[in-house]
């Protein structure tokens, strides 16, 4: 047991990251650090952490920052301070972060990065588990491209960006922008945060209506903030699905309800349940066995046409 203990220091040397758990411990301890509780989603990404690590027996430690990065950063320096096996978490912003991953590395704690990117040095984390934001945004622009393809006229379209400086925010807009720049009809008229919130996504939704004449499409980052902006069609008169096209992405069961009652056009999923891939990379780390890079999850996209077969099984 020695000799396996002290293979696995010079391996951890020569990663530069490599949990110090001690192998005489009953549980392995794990930090995570959650964004808050903004959305469906993120209350489906918080319950499948939870109930992995239940399922796994590893001593989870939780905190909710409240989508706020300075939280972030004082809940990881707590776990540094605890000496937890490692530290996980979904960054608020994609920006930083060097300093206290620094910290992380030094106290030779791995970190795994787990629905949100950062644009720190990548050898600060081991591994990222999450969506491919970038793709999900070209998938809306397809849809809108396929369904505006025959357009004579320019197509208006009106954009909820999640959270300003979030990766997927950052990364969905850019997909989207890809795609749409092939087809000069299509045209983004406005775009605004949302915050990927239910409420902000009304009240900016409101704003566009009363600002812009002509609004086909709304584009949402999230199905929370397309929700609250339906509400807000409905109020000015119009009829969401008809009079605006509207497509989100996450396709959570609300998004499905949307689009069974024939409001929302399209929604692309975001799978937020990512706890048993989390925990089985916890796991591989404090073992000593490395793990991928980068795991992207797999996803589906979602009409209003296949909303009532996938509904029952949804899972969130």
């Amino acid at each position: 047991m020695k000799l396996l203990r002290l293979a696995l220091v010079a391996g951890c040397t020569l990663l530069a990251a490599c949990s110090q758990h001690d192998a005489g411990k009953d549980r392995i301890v794990l930090g995570f650090s959650q964004i808050g509780a903004e959305s469906e989603w993120r209350t489906a990404n918080t319950e499948s952490i939870k109930s992995a690590a239940q399922m796994m027996d590893i001593d989870l430690r939780f905190s909710d920052a409240q989508q706020k990065q300075e939280n972030q950063i004082k809940a990881i320096r707590s776990f540094i301070a605890q000496k937890v096996d490692v530290i996980a978490f979904s960054p608020v912003v994609e920006t930083g972060w060097d300093t206290v991953l620094q910290e992380a590395r030094a106290a030779r704690i791995p970190v795994i990065l787990t629905d949100r990117a950062v644009t720190s040095d990548p050898s600060l984390y081991i591994g990222f588990i999450g969506s491919d934001f970038v793709e999900e945004g070209r998938k809306a622009a397809r849809i809108v491209n396929e369904q505006f393809k025959d357009a004579t006229a320019d197509v208006s379209i009106v954009e909820l960006t999640g959270t300003v400086g979030a990766a997927p925010a950052n990364d969905r807009k850019k997909g989207f922008e890809e795609v749409i720049a092939a087809n000069p009809r299509l045209k983004v008229v406005r775009s605004q945060s949302g915050d990927f919130t239910r409420a902000k996504g009304k009240e900016v939704m409101e704003a566009f209506l009363k600002s812009t004449p002509k609004i086909d499409v709304l584009y949402a980052h999230n199905a929370d903030m397309a929700i609250g902006a339906i509400q807000a069609i409905e109020e000015a008169g119009r009829k969401p699905g008809k009079d605006i096209f509207i497509v989100s992405i996450d396709a959570v069961k609300g998004a499905f309800e949307a689009m069974i009652a024939g409001k929302l056009n399209a929604t692309i999923e975001c799978n937020p349940l990512l706890g048993p891939q989390l925990m089985t990379s916890v796991t591989e780390v404090v073992a000593g066995r490395p793990i991928p890079k980068r795991i992207v999850v797999d996803e589906q996209v979602f009409t209003m046409a296949t909303a009532k077969q996938h509904i029952q099984s949804r899972k969130y």
